[in-house]
């Protein structure tokens, strides 16, 4: 059985040293405190729950870098969005697998051992469906199994191209499904998963409101009443205005009144809430999905953290549109959102404490929620999700224990990731993924391909 030694681990009840892990097929078995390292053992310096990764769009990878060119008049999430749309028109299944693994292992060495796959890519150019319905959602799969990352698949379904039932435009055929045929791609999906390690999960997300209506949504949910259920919500304030002229309340105030909301929910973004609405969300037990670097890069505005904290509220980080992977800097870019709009310092620690212990932990917890996932803590019995830093790197060397995540989040860059484990599979090593040389390479081939064909 694979043993781990660390000079320092954050287990469930706190700090520790000298601590031995053993770990029995995907869950750690046994914790031994106070020992000295083995012959068989892999060795760390400090060693950290793993984070999960509970909102991402991986073909989006390929685009990182494409959309920061300023065209004549306001730039927007909405333009950015057309940008992305006309992208969507010319992947193909292997170029879809190929980023996605691309995606998926950087998220690993940035120290996320697992991933909210939020997945809205189904059909042919066009809307044609493939043969197999839950073609790319398999490419998808073969990702995953390529990087070794734990998978909560979270296929979309997205009906409309706009509040009001508005029809799916051009750049969102590929995307569409009605209730009915998306009942059966889930199906096929869930057949295909079964192939995939025991820690692979399937949910479900209706995209946003404005893609779903308000039949649509309990029908869905009464077909699929258990496992997480993931919606994007409150955004823009464009997506606020248009909600309210049709449906006649807010997003997130018509969400928690018409919708059993609690536990198993994540809801995205949740930007562009009132006071009300956000002691409402945070008291539901719900996840609040935050994804601070693409809700920055999109303009999207800041999460209203200080009320939602102060009320208990439950969230995880993800990397949404993957312009820039970086676990420590999902939560200083949360952090610093929230400094920059309220123009002071430590604003998520509460009255007092480690901001980055804060939003670490906090993250930890949240997004094993969010993904239906076992982990979010070092404790007998709960899945592998382990990550190793070094310590003694120059930006965490000067720290004490009740500092270090400090440092991890506002000091540190991927640099002092050096070991990965998802659900056990030791995928990180040495700073540097096991498969990176393979998978960079097709990487290569399928973007070469794609720029080509744009």
């Amino acid at each position: 059985m694979p043993t781990i030694f660390a000079k320092t681990a954050l287990l469930e009840d706190g700090w520790a040293s000298n601590v031995r892990l053993t770990l029995q097929g995907r869950k750690i078995s046994v914790i031994t405190r106070a020992t000295t390292a083995k012959p068989e053992d892999t060795s760390v310096s400090t060693l950290l729950p793993a984070l999960a990764n509970l909102h991402s769009h991986s073909f989006q990878r390929a685009m990182a870098g494409m959309t920061e060119f300023r065209s004549k008049g306001q730039d927007s999430f909405w333009t950015w969005r057309d940008l992305m749309y006309r992208f969507t028109r010319h992947i193909t299944p292997e170029q879809v697998e190929a980023i996605a693994a691309l995606a998926f292992m950087e998220m690993q060495e940035t120290g996320f051992a697992s991933v909210g796959e939020f997945h809205y890519l189904h059909h042919q150019p066009g809307g044609q469906p493939y043969a197999a319905l839950a073609e790319l959602s398999n490419r998808v799969f073969a990702a995953a199994q390529t990087s070794g990352i734990g998978l909560t698949h979270l296929p979309v379904l997205y009906s409309y191209g706009g509040a009001g039932m508005a029809g799916l435009t051009d750049g969102q055929a590929r995307f569409g499904n009605d209730v009915t045929r998306y009942n059966r791609l889930v199906s096929a999906v869930q057949d295909s998963a079964k192939h995939l390690p025991a820690d692979t999960s399937i949910g479900i997300a209706p995209h946003s409101l404005r893609a779903t209506s308000p039949d649509d949504l309990p029908e869905l949910l009464a077909a699929h009443p258990s496992g997480p259920v993931h919606i994007h919500i409150a955004e823009q304030p464009k997506e606020v205005k248009d909600i309210s002229a049709w449906l006649g309340a807010r997003p997130v105030e018509w969400l928690l009144e018409n919708a059993p909301v609690g536990p198993r929910w994540c809801l995205i973004h949740a930007t562009h809430m009132t006071n009300a609405e956000t002691i409402a969300l945070a008291k539901s037990g719900a996840v609040a999905g935050l994804c601070a670097v693409t809700e920055a890069n999109l303009g999207d505005g800041p999460f209203n953290g200080p009320a939602y904290f102060k009320h208990g509220g439950r969230f995880g980080i993800g990397s949404d549109s993957n312009i820039r992977i970086s676990l420590a800097e999902e939560l200083r870019m949360l952090e610093y959102s929230q400094r920059l709009r309220d123009r002071a310092r430590n604003v998520l620690a509460g009255e007092a404490g480690s901001v980055g212990q804060t939003l670490y932990l906090g993250a930890a917890r949240g997004g094993a929620q969010a993904l239906g996932r076992d982990s979010g803590s070092i404790r007998i019995g709960a899945l592998a999700d382990l990550v190793a830093i070094n310590r003694e790197a120059d930006s965490l060397c000067a720290l004490p224990n009740h500092q270090l995540l400090d440092g991890l989040a506002f000091a540190a860059g991927s640099a002092v990731i050096t070991d990965l484990w998802s659900a056990g599979r030791h995928a990180v090593q040495n700073g540097r993924h096991v498969a990176r040389t393979q998978i960079s390479a097709k990487y290569r081939v399928a973007i070469s391909g794609l720029m080509a064909a744009l």
